[in-house]
Order: C-alpha cells, then structure tokens, then sequence
C-alpha cells in the first residue's frame, strides 16, 4: 500500500508517529501536504479511519505546515484544536491533509485544514498553535 506519485516518507518522526504512520509528504509550491494510507490498524470496528486517526494526521499537517514554512523552523505546539467530520476514510484510501495558515504572528498562529480523499473533503480541522522561539531541528527538505 504505496503513497502515490511524489510522496515520501515523513522527514521528521517521533514514537507516536511511527505506531500510528506511516506518513509521507510533498510539497506542491509552498505548501506542505501530509498523507496517509488507512491501513487495518487504522480502522475503528466499522471499518473505517478511526476519528482519533484522522485529528492526528490533521494535528501533524498544521503543526508541520507552520513550523516549516519558515527557515529555521519554528516552534510551535498545539494550544486549541477542532474538527468537523463531514464524510469518512476507508480501508485503502488515501488520506491528504491541505493546510490554510490564516494568520500568523509572533505568538500565536491560526489555521485550517482539510482532509480529503480524492475530491471529497472527509473532515476540516481548525486550529491555534503558540509558537515559541526555539527553533526545531531537522529542517525540511526541498
């Protein structure tokens, strides 16, 4: 179950990632897009991606998207996060996260993402992260 054309592995991981990935990305212009294939260990009893699943993925691609958007990457940790379930991933599927920065100022940054699966958005996630002045390491490639 291969990402499609253009994706590779996350760059950046931790323990959790790696029990609950695996995640790959790309970049189209500017933007980060995070993806995921719904393995069996995704799935709820239902058979589809679990809703904690897809809060994650959504949490990873705000989060990435806006500490990397800038060089050093910036810092910045989860202060609030919502989400809106409008459809549903199945086993198989790719999930996509695309992610709209709203704002961003020196402590706090707001923004959306969408979840989609082919042209159908699953779920819209908003969100606020404090940005803190550490900068991470490593920095995304490309």
């Amino acid at each position: 179950m291969s990402p499609p054309p253009g994706f590779e592995k996350l760059f950046r991981t931790s323990p959790f990632l790696e029990a609950n990935g695996p995640f790959y990305y790309r970049r189209d212009g500017a933007a980060l897009i995070i993806g995921l294939r719904v393995e069996e260990k995704h799935c709820n009893a239902r058979g589809l991606a679990h809703g904690g699943l897809l809060m994650t993925l959504a949490d990873i691609a705000l989060g990435y998207s806006i500490a990397f958007r800038e060089d050093p990457p910036a810092s910045a940790v989860t202060a609030s996060l919502s989400a809106d379930f409008a459809g549903a991933a199945h086993l198989g599927d790719w999930v996509e996260a695309h992610v709209d920065i709203q704002k961003s100022g020196r402590t706090l940054c707001f923004a959306n993402a969408y979840l989609v699966v082919g042209e159908e958005r699953i779920l819209r996630a908003s969100a606020v992260f404090l940005r803190g002045a550490a900068p991470l390491s490593p920095s995304a490639p490309g």
